[in-house]
């Protein structure tokens, strides 16, 4: 297959939905050769903060000399931001040679009445491709959960990273934070080493506590006590983090406590066979950036794209721009799922807009523009819904003006088409 038709490829199994199981990638892995075993894995679970986690560790190893690799999701624009080596995204070529053999065990598979979700399919075309780059270690994003997520295949990695966990995915993975932890520590081998998210909720702690204690696990939570920000700004953060100076150019104080498990898990490579030193830490924290992860892509105005679609990432959404841009005219572009928790988004980032445009995102459960406009204009007076992504880029220009602000917050499915006419 090339490139594109390879792309074309995995979506088509989009129609399978999300089938949470380990015993389809086990078998395609295992036709495949099992890519996954033997290589080295640092598994990083939980709710918000996996990718800018991910990416932080990541550019660690690169910068201690490891050949790495990143699995992380959802894309937003280009398709191959999913598997990435040393930084850049996989080549094309490499990408469709290693897809083209994922389909031939695929096929088979399906001769025999099983066939693979999407997200399991990726995953094993990105053990694939990890293997076939030679890559010394690999950051392994999950997708939704973790016990019975499909990157949960792997042996016992270096060091587990459960992220802050928060309500997401309620109707899969449990109504209440102690079931939904449970899930997210479903990662968690025997005899492993987990470092967490200092500032978990006292129930998906007691949670990551038992669990660890079950599996005879070392769990590392790093010590809030040792953090201070030294300055911030729009453009990110000045930090002291146990001892190290550091710079993060993502967005927000949450960020901070990202910045603080990564700088946990780092050091704690160091006792599974790695050598990471402080300097490695320094300068891959500070190469650590993430498109429409609080990301400035536009100056005049003010252009700012933050996707996420929890109550978790309202807050941090909410705070950040109470925090850099209190007293600007702030236009929201904004567009949700159906099937999310898009009132409390709203009731919790809405107020902080002078102006509302909604759109319809690019997805089967996107909730409507109209719909979403309703529900905005409790919040905020001046709404209106755009009939496309040119249509509210360009109705977003003209309120914010020059001098005003832009935020593009929501859905991953619509900062591609929305950055295009906004950039």
């Amino acid at each position: 297959m090339q490139y594109e038709e390879a792309v074309r490829y995995v979506h088509t199994f989009e129609k399978f939905g999300m089938q949470p199981g380990l015993l389809r990638i086990a078998a395609l892995c295992r036709a495949l050769g099992d890519p996954q075993q033997g290589m080295r894995f640092i598994h990083v679970a939980g709710t918000n903060g996996k990718g800018s986690t991910s990416t932080m560790l990541a550019n660690i190893c690169i910068r201690a000399g490891y050949r790495t690799g990143l699995y992380v999701s959802p894309y937003v624009l280009d398709f191959r931001e999913r598997f990435q080596i040393d930084g850049r995204m996989v080549e094309k070529d490499l990408f469709a040679r290693c897809m083209t053999e994922v389909r031939a065990a695929v096929q088979k598979m399906q001769r025999g009445g099983v066939s693979p979700t999407e997200f399991e399919l990726i995953t094993a075309a990105a053990f694939l491709i990890f293997r076939r780059a030679q890559c010394d270690v690999v950051v392994l994003e999950t997708g939704l959960g973790g016990r019975l997520d499909a990157t949960n295949v792997i042996d016992c990695p270096l060091v587990n990273v459960i992220a802050s966990v928060s309500f997401d995915h309620m109707a899969i993975l449990g109504d209440t934070l102690e079931k939904i932890a449970a899930e997210k520590c479903g990662t968690l081998k025997d005899g492993g080493v987990c470092v967490s998210y200092p500032l978990q909720p006292q129930e998906v702690m007691r949670v990551i506590r038992e669990i660890c204690a079950q599996k005879n696990d070392l769990l590392i939570v790093p010590d809030t006590g040792s953090v201070a920000v030294l300055h911030e700004d729009v453009r990110g953060t000045d930090a002291h983090i146990d001892g190290l100076d550091v710079h993060i150019p993502m967005l927000g104080r949450h960020m901070v406590y990202n910045a603080c498990t990564a700088v946990a898990a780092a050091r704690a490579l160091n006792t599974r066979g790695l050598c990471v030193r402080d300097e490695h830490i320094r300068e891959g924290i500070a190469d650590s950036r993430m498109p429409a992860r609080m990301e400035i892509v536009r100056e005049q105005p003010l252009v700012l794209m933050d996707g996420g679609h929890n109550e978790d990432c309202a807050r941090a959404l909410k705070a950040a721009l109470e925090r850099f841009l209190a007293g600007r005219r702030i236009v929201g572009v904004c567009g949700l799922m159906a099937d999310k928790a898009y009132e409390t988004y709203l009731s919790l980032v809405a107020p902080l807009f002078q102006s509302i445009v909604t759109v319809r995102p690019d997805n089967p459960r996107a909730l409507s523009a109209e719909a979403l406009c309703d529900s905005a204009k409790r919040y905020c007076l001046d709404c209106s819904a755009a009939p496309s992504f040119r249509d509210a880029a360009k109705t977003a220009l003209e309120k914010a003006g020059a001098d005003g602000v832009i935020v593009v917050c929501g859905s991953f499915y619509m900062i591609r088409d929305l950055e295009t006419y906004l950039k």
